[in-house]
C-alpha cells in the first residue's frame, strides 16, 4: 500500500486535518479513512486540490533501493552485487 503525506502536508501548509475535510467536503474520519486506506483517485484529486499540490505529492518517495512486489505489494530490498 502506498504512504501518503497528507499529516505532513498539512502541517506544511499551516493547516489541521480537520480543516482540510472540511474545506473538501469530506468529514475527518472520511478523510482519515482515505489517508489509511485505498482512496479512489477522485478521493486523491480532493485531497490535492484542498492542499494545492498535485497528486503525486501525496505519495511519499519510495527509497530508491527498494521495489514493491507487482505479486502482493511487500518491498523487496536490493542490495549491491560484489
Amino acid at each position: 500500500m502506498a504512504k501518503f503525506r497528507i499529516l505532513e502536508l498539512c502541517k506544511q501548509k499551516g493547516i489541521t486535518q480537520k480543516d482540510l475535510a472540511e474545506k473538501i467536503g469530506m468529514t475527518p474520519v472520511g478523510l482519515a479513512k482515505a489517508a489509511n486506506g485505498n482512496p479512489t483517485f477522485e478521493t486523491l484529486e480532493k485531497i490535492a486540490t484542498g492542499l494545492g499540490v498535485s497528486v503525486p505529492e501525496l505519495f511519499a518517495p519510495q527509497p530508491t533501493n527498494t521495489i514493491a512486489c507487482p505479486h502482493c505489494g511487500k518491498t523487496i530490498k536490493i542490495e549491491k552485487g560484489e
